[in-house]
């Protein structure tokens, strides 16, 4: 291996928006995320939608007179 090249791996926490705190190592001292494995639907079993600045809303409007939606 070179020497000089590879980044500085420290001790990492990372903490979710529902409050889980996970430490592990990574070039960055904190990390903060949305979604982990504690609240992601696909570990919970939990459908929730989750919009971010009216997504959903904007999509439906769009095409809300499109010959898609009517059937």
């Amino acid at each position: 291996m070179k020497k000089k090249i590879h980044p500085k791996y420290v001790d990492c926490t990372i903490t979710c928006l529902c409050g889980n705190v996970i430490n592990t190592r990574s070039t960055r001292a904190k990390l903060s995320v949305e979604i982990c494995s504690n609240c992601h639907p696909f570990f919970t079993g939990q459908q929730k939608i989750v919009d971010t600045a009216g997504r959903v809303e904007r999509f439906r409007k769009r095409y809300e007179k499109s010959s898609y939606s009517k059937k």
